[in-house]
């Protein structure tokens, strides 16, 4: 009520009108004499809108981004290094993409510097500035390294080729191979999603089984346990002759491999809910499958999704393993191709592309798990 008082007080509003807005605002009856509320309001000062406005307005962002005028600095520093320094020439040729890749640090350096100095100035730079606000440390660590990585290369050969490319050999890969790199991704992409897809719906139901049924989990239990720890590769040799077709073969081990920790999970989760909400629900008379369904399910859904966590992470080493012995695309098969070829350049685009490709479908399970389990936000954490 106070506050509402010294901000009418403020405007120069009427003692009468204060109390009018404090009655209104709080649904209380004041009583508060005419003769108080003048001696209170006639000792404050008087400001017009704009100064009220000035007064209860939010924090600004300070003038300067220190971080982000310290990455400025390094990313001036990397290209300054990229553009001036001369290449040493190993064989017949320069390096190619060196004057590209000194301008796109330089143009980094002027962007970061307008946002560290002027972002305040403008709400999109402002927008920006603080969207990349958590990342400055990055910001100054990669150029760093990138000149680490620009040095020991091309500018001295302290790490020779071909086993050692720079940063710009990298971007000759990506321009002049992108079709073969690109159709390596999808058909990476295509052969995980079928064989994690149907890995983890096996995974699922075979934990909800045993987890919920006894008579299931005696025979399905001590099988899990005696082939479940059996890594996936090693079923390589078996799985190329039951298979009419090297990709078959491949799916049907991802899916191996992500089964076993999805239905040790699941089943950990069904078993581990509280016996006293099957209770509760047979009390109000729920059904067998609405036990399993409404109750069961929801409540182990934090320990499938750790699974699928698991399963994933197992069925990439599983996928490149099978895209080298005998998949005709992917990116497996790309590392092979480059290394039939000692294109150690193109191995290292490959697994960029990779490491980059895994992370995003991390990402994506992450996204799906906080939307399946909005119920339990701040409870569950990885």
């Amino acid at each position: 009520m106070s506050a509402i008082l010294d901000n009418a007080a403020l405007r120069g509003a009427s003692p009468a009108g204060a109390l009018e807005l404090t009655e209104q605002t709080e649904g209380s009856a004041l009583r508060v004499t005419a003769s108080a509320v003048s001696t209170t309001s006639s000792h404050l000062p008087r400001f017009d809108d704009t100064d009220i406005d000035q007064l209860f307005a939010a924090p600004r962002a300070p003038a300067l981004w220190s971080a982000g005028f310290v990455a400025a600095l390094a990313w001036a520093a990397f290209g300054s290094l990229t553009l001036r320094w001369p290449n040493k020439i190993v064989g017949f040729a320069d390096w190619a993409f060196t004057d590209e890749l000194g301008v796109f640090a330089l143009v980094v350096a002027a962007l970061l510097a307008v946002l560290s100095v002027a972002g305040r100035a403008t709400p999109p730079l402002l927008r920006l500035r603080e969207a990349l606000t958590g990342a400055g440390p990055w910001l100054v660590a990669i150029p760093v390294a990138l000149s680490a990585w620009e040095i020991l290369t091309a500018k001295t050969g302290a790490l020779p080729t071909p086993f050692f490319a720079p940063p710009q050999a990298l971007i000759e890969v990506y321009t002049e191979d992108w079709r073969r790199l690109g159709d390596s991704a999808v058909n990476t992409l295509k052969l995980l999603g079928l064989g994690f897809g149907f890995g983890a719906i096996a995974g699922f139901l075979i934990g909800v089984s045993i987890g919920w049924s006894r008579a299931i989990g005696y025979w399905v239990h001590p099988v899990l346990r005696v082939l479940g720890p059996v890594p996936a590769t090693a079923l390589l040799p078996l799985t190329f002759y039951f298979f009419p077709s090297s990709y078959s073969a491949a799916a049907f081990l991802i899916a191996l491999s992500t089964a076993f920790p999805v239905a040790v999970l699941t089943w950990s989760g069904v078993a581990g809910v509280n016996k006293s909400y099957y209770d509760v629900a047979r009390t109000l008379g729920a059904s067998e499958a609405f036990l399993v369904l409404r109750v069961a399910i929801p409540a182990a859904l934090p320990n499938v999704f750790v699974g699928l966590f698991m399963g994933l992470g197992a069925s990439f080493s599983v996928l490149v393993t099978a895209e080298m012995m005998g998949v005709k695309s992917g990116l497996g098969w790309y590392l092979t191709w480059a290394q039939g070829w000692a294109s150690y350049v193109n191995m290292y685009a490959a697994l960029i592309v990779m490491a980059l490709l895994f992370s995003g479908v991390i990402t994506l399970l992450f996204t799906v798990r906080d939307r399946a389990l909005a119920w339990q936000k701040g409870t569950v954490k990885w």
